[in-house]
């Protein structure tokens, strides 16, 4: 079965995120293919508004960890440069997208899924959503955009406050901080998300594509993303970085060092 479900109606373009075993963590494939999604959402003139959201339980827990330990083991390169190959060009894919990008956040949403959510231009969460900055527990710094999306959602003092104690936020919480844009029952975020989709796709979108654009700040965005990609590849060759993958792999808790 496919990782990455994709449904065409009144024109509006859906992605579900479909690992739902695995909380629609992000493995390479998925990653490579929704990428390649979006890009050709974006220039597909009949695609006028977009949605993203998840199988099953969960929006997406972030990076896939177990793939991601089996690399780092094995001394291959790639997880360490999945920010620049992957996270980087997807979160300024959706940025760019000249037309509206919904997350329905139907579930939990934690590290670049988290990130991913709030590079999209509005949230719709389920009630018992929640968003984790979960970067720190496992030795890394912030990437997918979140360094710069997050504090433009709801202030850098709470922003550095999830990035630095990884506490999850609930979905009432996060609409109260301007988090997310609404809440509805479990159940509902998707099709609320898509009523609002649709209802978008028979707006202006020009106009859309013309306040994204002007909302976007790219040049902050770009360099942002550069020192996402620089901190990341730092803390990824940590001992640290490299003990709380193993640990998590092994279900038991992780001890740091500081390098």
């Amino acid at each position: 079965m496919s990782e990455l479900l994709i449904d065409d109606a009144d024109g509006v373009r859906t992605f579900t995120l479909n690992r739902p075993e695995s909380f629609n963590s992000f493995t390479t494939a998925l990653k490579e293919r929704l990428l390649a999604a979006v890009r050709e959402a974006s220039a597909d003139e009949s695609v006028r508004a977009v949605v993203i959201t998840g199988a099953g339980r969960a929006f997406c827990a972030g990076q896939d960890l177990k793939e991601h330990v089996g690399l780092l083991e094995s001394g291959d390169p790639q997880p360490l440069a999945t920010v620049e190959r992957h996270y980087n060009p997807l979160v300024k894919a959706v940025v760019a997208m000249p037309k509206p990008v919904l997350a329905a956040v139907n579930g939990t949403a934690a590290g670049a899924g988290a990130s991913l959510a709030y590079a999209c231009d509005l949230r719709i969460a389920a009630e018992s959503a929640k968003f984790l900055m979960a970067f720190a527990n496992v030795g890394l710094s912030a990437d997918t955009g979140a360094s710069w999306t997050l504090p433009r959602l709801i202030g850098h003092g709470r922003a550095m406050e999830m990035m630095l104690l990884a506490q999850p936020v609930g979905a009432e919480e996060a609409l109260r901080i301007g988090m997310v844009n609404r809440v509805v029952p479990d159940g509902e975020a998707l099709p609320a998300a898509l009523e609002l989709a649709r209802a978008l796709a028979a707006g202006p979108t020009t106009a859309y594509a013309k306040i994204k654009e002007a909302m976007a700040f790219s040049g902050e965005l770009a360099a942002a993303l550069e020192v996402e990609a620089r901190t990341q590849a730092e803390a990824g060759a940590t001992a640290d970085h490299r003990e709380a993958v193993a640990a998590f792999v092994a279900k038991r808790p992780a001890v740091f060092t500081g390098r």
